[in-house]
Parts: structure tokens; C-alpha cells; sequence
């Protein structure tokens, strides 16, 4: 399965170096010297990293073959995909991959369905499971464990206590 653990962003300095938007909990695994990319564009790569270094909070990677400034301004947007083992779990009982709550059926804690998971949005603040509604339309539901306290992979099931008002209709989220 494959997944995107990273966008480049812009050229930084003159050797080749770009600032990197890490989309994974792993970056220390996903993003190491050695590791292996496919890209999208696809026609871009395979990239392979060279090295890695945090610089002002920001991941700063250069990648085999592009060895200046011109060459790391032509990878700007691409997206890095890492090759994972669906069966793979993160180490952190209490994290999951994406790949693993889309499609969950979404329950109350009293049983009453709420719909089943979409997608799950990454914002700045939190994450949110975009889950679409039996009835129609679609509910965000903040992805923290006083919201969601369980997520039961064998039985393909979340499990949601919401406060009042997130799910009713025409409210705001």
C-alpha cells in the first residue's frame, strides 16, 4: 500500500537541499537517509534520500542526483510516497493510519450509527474523521479520545461519545 509521507516544498540554499512538509508520524523511519520515494508526479522519481537535517523547525532533505539550487526548485509540490505493508501497525497503540479508519462503521457509545468514515482530515489544529451520514451529507468529528475513546480494528468500528450538539443537523461543527 502506498502512502504520502511528505510534499517538498521550496529550494533551500544552493547544494539541493528542500524543506519538506512531513504528512507521517514516522518521519524518522519514512524519511531516512537511504530510503527510497515514489513520487507524484510520478515521472520525477523514484527519489532516493541523501541526507536529512532539521534547520529553524523545518526538515531540510537532499536527495541523490540533485546537487543544486535548480534541481531542488523542479521537485517543488511533488509528493513523496512511501511504500507500507498494510498489515503494519504504528508502534503507539493509540495512533492509526489512515488507511486503517477510512471505512469504519461510526457508533454512539449507546450503539446509535452515525455513518461510516470517509476520509480523515490533517488540519494544523487536530485531526477530524470526515464521516458520511446514512441520511446524507457529512459530520467532522474531532479525532481526540475524549470524542472518540475507542477504535475497535477488528470490528471495523469507531466508537464516539460527542457533546451536545455535534451531531445534530444544521449545527455548526
Amino acid at each position: 500500500m502506498q502512502l504520502v509521507v511528505a510534499r517538498i516544498g521550496r529550494a533551500h540554499g544552493i547544494r539541493g537541499d528542500v524543506t519538506v512538509e512531513v504528512r507521517t508520524d514516522e518521519p524518522e523511519v519514512r524519511l531516512a537517509p537511504g530510503a527510497v520515494l515514489a513520487t507524484d508526479p510520478a515521472t520525477v522519481g523514484p527519489l532516493t534520500i541523501a541526507t536529512g537535517r532539521v534547520h529553524s523547525g523545518r526538515l531540510l532533505l537532499r536527495f541523490e542526483g540533485v546537487t543544486d539550487r535548480t534541481g531542488a526548485e523542479a521537485l517543488r509540490n511533488t509528493l513523496l510516497i512511501a511504500e507500507v505493508d498494510p498489515t503494519e501497525v504504528p508502534e503507539d497503540p493509540e495512533e492509526y493510519y489512515d488507511h486503517q479508519l477510512v471505512d469504519l462503521d461510526v457508533v454512539t457509545v449507546d450503539g446509535t450509527p452515525v455513518g461510516r468514515v470517509t476520509e480523515v482530515a490533517h488540519l494544523p489544529s487536530q485531526d477530524l474523521l470526515v464521516v458520511a451520514r446514512p441520511e446524507g451529507g457529512e459530520v467532522l468529528i474531532p479525532f481526540v479520545a475524549e470524542i472518540v475513546p475507542t477504535i475497535d480494528l477488528d470490528a471495523q468500528r469507531a466508537i464516539v461519545d460527542p457533546p451536545p450538539g455535534l451531531l445534530d443537523e444544521g449545527e455548526a461543527v
